[in-house]
């Protein structure tokens, strides 16, 4: 009996010990174990999953934006939490109906029965249908507060669903306008190359015809040499800001993506709204904003959820049960009855006393109340200065424009004239190449000055909430 019991007990163990997860064998060294493979295999339908941009194509900020609406899985996400929220209404708005379950019932009962001096055997055979109903006539508004608070959290739910909206759009347009700004910055340095080596070809002609001295030319080989190494450090940059915005749509950074250059799209002078406009805006439709907001009616439906406790709650119950009984004695025929059975129990439940659990409760939802109300005010100030900031660098931003555009004009015709004059032979190599870098940085500086005003922008159109009607604010080439 004994290596009987013993054998099976051992194979338990060792089963358990084989097929049970385990740390690490040693921290220098990868750890391999049972169910990695699986969960390598369950990962690739979500790798293959993912979509290709078309190549060949020039894509504007409203078709990329698009794309990340689409594709990009935090919006999913917070669609299915919304759905999930829908969900919890229904279930609290089922409270007010009542709840009706049914049930089947089939037993024998076989026994035996003493009667006189001897034992008779007994079989009964019942078959017995039945339904629960019960309802909760009143609660003095528990069921409501319950409902009230599950519309909360679906109105929080959806303000949330649009709050991650708008920072996915302004996740692609932040990338977008950096895209814009590197892809720029390589025709810059391609136009300050070109530059460069116009200067050192107009100083080795005047080497061979005696007119330059070698330092002079071996400056302007360094010239190109260093525009050259600048060309390649900003066509590194582009790349990696092709990445940063496939990212954003929730592509592979190793599709291409094509945007129109920076010097094709129209760049606003000016701001439209006042300061105090972009702030009363903000306040007004911020969806992280209205979330909170939505919180306060979530916790003024958990106060009154709290407050219904005090007071009773009258519900009703009906059980209708139809039997059928089948019993057989001994030496006796089969005998069967059958009948409608059942109760009607009406029950008022009022707690009289619970420790103060109702009491701190309620308080407890209040003070909740007091601090989701002090969080929306605390958020509308953070709110205010986001946008007095937004405002203030977009205004800067603007300025800092009208100022690369002048400087870029003057470096151009610096070096256009300082060229003119090397050539004429009354101006030297160093006054040559010190305009041409001068041009150079010019060119950078318009280009960035460009996208700031850009990026700016987007800076306070998000601030302000408006980033899912940005299409109508932003300027179009």
């Amino acid at each position: 009996m004994t290596s009987w019991t013993t054998i099976p007990l051992l194979f338990l163990l060792f089963a358990g010990r084989t097929s049970a997860q385990s740390a690490p064998a040693s921290p220098d060294h990868p750890s391999h174990f049972a169910g990695e493979q699986e969960i390598e295999d369950a990962a690739k339908p979500f790798r293959e999953s993912r979509f290709s941009l078309e190549s060949g194509i020039t894509y504007t900020l409203a078709e990329l934006v698009n794309l990340a609406e689409e594709h990009n899985p935090e919006t999913r996400f917070a669609w299915e939490n919304a759905r999930a929220q829908m969900d919890a209404l229904g279930v609290a708005r089922s409270e007010l109906y009542p709840t009706v379950s049914a049930v089947a019932l089939s037993q024998t009962n076989r026994s035996e029965v003493l009667f006189a001096s001897q034992f008779d055997r007994q079989t009964v055979q019942s078959f017995d249908v039945a339904l629960d109903l019960n309802y909760t006539i009143f609660d003095f508004g528990g069921r409501a507060g319950r409902i009230a608070a599950a519309r909360a959290n679906l109105l929080a739910a959806n303000f949330a669903f649009n709050d991650t909206h708008r920072k996915i759009i302004y996740e692609v347009t932040k990338a977008y306008d950096r895209l814009l700004n590197a892809a720029g910055q390589v025709d810059a340095a391609r136009a300050s190359l070109k530059n460069a080596q116009a200067v050192q070809q107009a100083a080795e002609d005047r080497l061979k015809n005696g007119l330059a001295t070698l330092p002079d030319v071996l400056e302007a080989r360094s010239a190109t040499a260093q525009a050259q190494y600048d060309l390649q450090a900003t066509l590194g940059a582009e790349k990696n800001t092709r990445g940063d915005l496939a990212t954003a749509i929730g592509t592979r950074p190793t599709d291409a993506i094509h945007v129109q250059p920076i010097d094709q799209l129209a760049i606003p002078e000016a701001i439209a709204d006042s300061v105090d406009q972009a702030m009363d805006q903000a306040l007004e439709q911020r969806p992280d904003l209205m979330q909170q907001v939505a919180e306060i009616r979530r916790a003024k439906a958990k106060v009154k959820e709290a407050h219904s406790a005090f007071y009773p709650a009258l519900s009703v119950s009906a059980g209708p049960d139809v039997q059928s009984l089948y019993g057989l004695q001994q030496q006796l025929p089969w005998a069967h009855t059958g009948d409608l059975a059942g109760g009607l129990e009406l029950k008022l439940n009022w707690t009289l006393f619970d420790g103060g659990a109702r009491k701190n409760n309620q308080a407890q939802a209040q003070a909740n109340l007091r601090a989701a109300k002090a969080r929306v005010s605390a958020t509308q100030d953070t709110i205010e200065d986001e946008v007095w900031r937004a405002y203030s660098n977009l205004e800067t931003s603007l300025g800092q424009r009208q100022a690369a555009t002048a400087l870029l004009t003057a470096s151009d015709q610096s070096y256009t004239a300082a060229l003119e004059s090397y050539d004429d032979g009354v101006r030297n190599l160093l006054d040559v190449t010190a305009a041409q870098a001068t041009l150079a940085r010019a060119r950078s500086a318009d280009v960035l000055a460009r996208a700031q005003v850009l990026s700016s922008l987007a800076d306070l159109i998000f601030e302000t909430g408006d980033l899912m009607h940005s299409s109508a604010r932003r300027p179009k080439p």
